[in-house]
């Protein structure tokens, strides 16, 4: 059984203030939950029976483990249909600062993704293509609201992610550093030398990369598309970019 105090700071965690106080956040569902388990303990397991007494699970796989009805779950969940589940995790296990990207890998850049579904896609799309740091600017989304949480679909646990100021990290990096932005200005990105390590740059879903963001780009990529009639759209969503982005980048290294 759960208590009403504990379903009240699982429904804290919901805003960002509860999860700055609280320290923790939800992930919820049963593929989820046991792919951040992978990563790091729970500080807390709410579950129905049928989960709790999976022949892998035990208390040992988290300081509090809470068996639970279906209905009591659905009280303390945060999703319409809840799915047998939920676990709060610390913020320190999953989120960095004050880190440079590799010279040896390809990481990505978010520079104001405001979207939390958009955000989560995107750190799924990295974790598809193997891309394990993502940066995010001032700006983004908070990467532990639970939408972008159930977005990644357990690749979280997978992927660094780093919140800091994108131009003073910029700043920091050495001159031959390659970095790569999406820009309606760019070159076409199926005609230019991509590298297999270096920085992608992706930017506001309504306004881009910013311009002093913009100026520090060493390539400039447009993703031409095939249309020619004044009624296309003008540009891609974020995450949809970052996908076609991404695959041309590891298409290259075949």
């Amino acid at each position: 059984m759960i208590s009403k105090a504990k379903i009240k700071l699982i429904h804290s965690l919901e805003n960002k203030k509860g999860r700055c106080d609280e320290g923790l956040f939800v992930a919820e569902g049963p593929k989820i939950v046991a792919d951040m388990m992978a990563r790091a303990r729970p500080r807390l397991i709410v579950a129905t029976t049928d989960w709790a007494e999976y022949p892998s699970v035990s208390e040992r796989y988290a300081e509090v483990l809470i068996e639970c009805s279906a209905d009591e779950l659905c009280r303390a969940s945060l999703l319409k249909t809840p799915q047998s589940v939920l676990a709060l995790f610390a913020v320190d296990d999953f989120i960095t600062k004050a880190s440079l990207p590799s010279p040896h890998k390809l990481s990505i850049a978010l520079d104001a993704v405001q979207d939390p579904g958009n955000l989560g896609t995107i750190i799924r799309i990295a974790d598809w293509f193997g891309i394990e740091d993502i940066f995010l600017g001032e700006g983004c989304a908070d990467p532990l609201n639970p939408k972008v949480v159930q977005a990644t679909m357990g690749s979280l646990a997978r992927v660094n992610i780093c919140q800091t100021n994108l131009v003073d990290m910029i700043g920091q990096m050495s001159n031959d550093f390659p970095i790569y932005g999406t820009t309606l200005d760019g070159r076409n990105i199926y005609k230019e030398s991509l590298t297999g390590t270096g920085l992608i740059v992706m930017g506001n879903e309504g306004n881009g990369i910013s311009q002093e963001i913009k100026d520090r780009l060493t390539h400039k990529l447009y993703i031409p598309n095939n249309q020619h009639c004044t009624t296309a759209p003008d540009s891609l969503n974020v995450a949809v970019a970052t996908a076609i982005t991404c695959a041309e980048f590891r298409r290259r290294q075949l």
